[in-house]
């Protein structure tokens, strides 16, 4: 596995607990007509633990299709946690959005060790100016995952979801012509996110992970590069503040943490 890339100081941007999450398709592509299946998942390097549909667990999970977006269905308990069927020939996207929870931090060099592997070098100096303490502390956090399959041609544009942070693909993963490159733009609250990490997990054919770092340009754009057969998982993290709704749920919180999630495959060989 090879970890590429420096690590940058940031404004208030982003953080969590050391996982992260994803939506996982059973198949990135399927026949026009074939039910789509997906898993959510929770983990490390690209494998994790996956969970079974709870709406107490979001706040949203919809599929949008042509434009539009609809809540998903399901029952508690099912798995895969998002199980659809009759989806029209293009490019689909699923969102979700989780309930925020919480990790609380025992040791204060733990919370910067993960805060300066997410880009936040300069958390020290943060966590310092807002007198804050050492230890025992707790950091609010919410997910926000994407996720792109093709259906039939797998034709169409990816859009943004209107997440309060998410990452949204510039070109279509399965139809563009990409050269080796597909250029994804980082939203925060609509806007493009400058200057920022975007780590990206790639799974082979046989299951190897291997990681790179990324960051994004002036306009929030980074360019991730892909190779043919392999599935992705990018991710980026915004640490802030706690806002009114992270401390409605979590009154004892002092940082709060974003994570926007993107998966997608390229075609080629079967994807993992």
């Amino acid at each position: 596995m090879r970890i590429l890339a420096a690590l940058f100081v940031l404004l208030p941007a982003g953080l969590a607990s050391a996982h992260e999450f994803w939506i996982e398709p059973v198949a990135y592509q399927v026949a026009t007509g074939d039910p789509i299946s997906a898993h959510i998942v929770n983990g490390e390097e690209f494998e994790g633990t996956r969970f079974a549909f709870f709406p107490q667990r979001f706040q949203r999970f919809e599929v949008v299709t042509g434009g539009a977006a609809e809540p998903l269905e399901g029952r508690p308990g099912d798995m895969p946690a998002a199980q659809l069927a009759g989806i029209a020939d293009g490019l689909v996207a699923l969102a979700y959005v989780s309930t925020p929870a919480r990790v609380r931090y025992e040791m204060f060099d733990k919370f910067v060790s993960f805060a300066e592997h997410k880009d936040f070098a300069g958390i020290t100096a943060l966590h310092n100016s807002r007198d804050l303490p050492k230890q025992d502390f707790v950091e609010s956090y919410t997910r926000f995952a994407r996720s792109l399959i093709a259906v039939g041609t797998g034709g169409g544009e990816d859009a943004p979801s209107g997440l309060e942070t998410e990452i949204v693909a510039l070109a279509n993963p399965y139809t563009a012509p990409l050269d080796g490159v597909l250029p994804v733009r980082v939203l925060y609250m609509g806007d493009p996110r400058p200057d920022v990490q975007v780590e990206l997990f790639e799974k082979a054919p046989d299951g190897a992970v291997d990681i790179t770092l990324h960051r994004t340009d002036g306009e929030g754009v980074a360019l991730l590069p892909v190779r043919p057969g392999h599935s992705y998982l990018a991710d980026a993290v915004v640490l802030r503040e706690p806002l009114e709704a992270a401390l409605a749920a979590h009154p004892d919180a002092v940082w709060e943490t974003l994570w926007a999630s993107l998966t997608f495959a390229i075609p080629g060989a079967e994807p993992s």
